[in-house]
């Protein structure tokens, strides 16, 4: 399935968490937190300024990003669970 998000808004693939600690113990599903970080899949054209310009958005397709913990909304395409946001909720790109 083909999805183009809308303006400033940003489909975005979660990257796996951690299943075990720092100390080897293994987490079960429900006490590992989701991750924060994520692949950016697809963005919108960007958003119009007031003059009818269009600002393209500072994220591409392929970045890896860092954004809040209740950030988004999840969605399911093709039976993979993603996130849409709007690009002022990614906090920055990691390098």
């Amino acid at each position: 399935m083909s999805f183009r998000p809308l303006h400033d808004r940003v489909l975005i693939k979660r990257l796996e968490s951690e299943e075990k600690t720092s100390g080897g113990i293994i987490l079960v599903d429900s006490a590992q937190e989701k991750p924060m970080e994520g692949e950016v899949i697809a963005v919108g054209s960007g958003t119009v300024k007031e003059d009818g310009s269009i600002r393209a958005l500072d994220v591409s397709v392929g970045d890896k990003v860092l954004f809040g913990k209740w950030s988004g909304t999840e969605i399911k395409l093709g039976g993979e669970e993603l996130l849409i946001m709007k690009e002022s909720d990614i906090m920055g790109i990691l390098g």
